[in-house]
């Protein structure tokens, strides 16, 4: 099968199609769980009556375990097939999600939801890889994104009524089933280990240019993890009322969407990267002071937007660097790294400061620093 997806062109073959489909699909699947958290925690509270602290370990070591995945795979991305990884990492969160309809422990819930964050990890990673060999990769992830963020907004309508029918184990078992249906999918991909062997060599990239794109995908996140994660507290200490604030946030994730259309529809375009980055910063500067409720809808539908539209040319510079799926395994474990490290920096600086101005300040700085490390690591045409 030729590794490179071309979608530019009418009419395709229908193996790219699978393969495009393939991405979109599982990649939105996988991190299901994260995508819908605040109505999962809200049942975790009500049906199992754990504690805050509990709720926040159980959605930890979810996001810890898909960006641990990536070190297992930086063994087996050469060794196995693609397709037999993804059918048994499909396999593998199917039967972890089963089990954790009849979990009846927090610490066998905790343990079997880390086990489906590798699995799913596993499908991100090999997703991930494909993507890069797209003959327009941005493109593909914009694709990549926008299915995330349709499945987040789907789950957060439909979950609580199914929860209150239903229990938690109802999204267990919507994920396994869901996952069960995809399986046929996992023959879209390509065999992997043939492709690194033709694109290694060819584009070989720089040690430097490679340390830089991580870099910027790290503090990329970093930045983002540490402004939405207290953007609705952001809000309240402006008086804003917590409904306006949820629904300027609600709304955000429309936006969201059409952010990652954008991206998905301007391609590899990787020279509005200056452009995405400089509104993503003003976004963060627009949250200073104190917002009114229409300063902050702005800066919130901005923040989102740029997020989602830039992240699809972030993957798609690093993706130039290399298809080996080596870097876009590092990335993968650079954004769990970053979600994690941004909220937790961010915190002690809002706890230091006595307020949110050091936060909003150093969010749109390393904004920049990401913006200066990724132009940094752009391959020569």
């Amino acid at each position: 099968m030729n590794t490179r997806i071309a979608i530019d062109g009418l009419p395709l073959p229908s193996s790219t199609w699978g393969l495009l489909a393939a991405i979109i699909l599982f990649a939105a699947l996988a991190p299901a769980i994260l995508m819908t958290a605040p109505a999962v925690a809200a049942q975790l509270a009500s049906q199992w009556q754990l504690s805050p602290s509990q709720i926040g370990d159980l959605f930890s070591v979810e996001l810890g375990a898909m960006s641990l995945a990536s070190l297992p795979a930086f063994w087996w991305l050469k060794r196995v097939s693609w397709r037999l990884a993804a059918f048994a990492a499909a396999v593998l969160f199917i039967a972890a999600n089963l089990l954790s309809m009849l979990a009846d422990t927090y610490n066998l819930l905790l343990a079997l939801r880390f086990v489906s964050a590798i699995a799913g990890g596993s499908l991100m990673i090999i997703c991930l890889a494909s993507a890069a060999a797209a003959a327009n990769p941005g493109r593909v992830y914009g694709l990549w994104v926008m299915g995330q963020l349709v499945v987040g907004a789907l789950g957060l309508a439909l979950m609580p009524a199914l929860f209150e029918r239903y229990g938690l184990g109802a999204c267990y078992l919507t994920l396994a089933g869901l996952m069960a249906l995809l399986l046929p999918l996992t023959r879209c991909f390509t065999t992997g280990k043939p492709a690194l062997r033709e694109t290694h060599a060819a584009l070989p990239g720089s040690r430097v240019k490679t340390t830089l794109g991580i870099l910027g995908i790290l503090t990329f996140y970093i930045s983002l993890g540490g402004v939405w994660t207290f953007i609705g507290a952001i809000g309240a200490d402006a008086g804003i009322s917590a409904q306006n604030s949820g629904e300027i946030l609600a709304f955000a994730t429309v936006i969201g969407i059409a952010g990652a259309a954008c991206a998905s529809l301007i391609g590899t375009r990787l020279v509005l990267l200056p452009v995405g980055y400089g509104l993503m910063a003003a976004a963060v500067i627009l949250l200073l002071g104190e917002p009114g409720v229409w300063r902050f809808a702005l800066a919130a539908f901005l923040f989102k937007f740029t997020w989602t539209f830039l992240l699809p040319l972030i993957l798609a510079c690093l993706a130039k660097l290399d298809h080996s799926g080596k870097l876009m395994n590092a990335s993968n474990l650079m954004i769990g790294s970053g979600l994690a490290i941004g909220p937790a920096v961010a915190g002690r600086l809002i706890e230091t400061n006595g307020g949110f101005t050091a936060l909003l300040l150093g969010g749109a700085t390393i904004t920049l620093l990401s913006l200066v490390l990724m132009h940094g690591s752009r391959a020569q045409a």
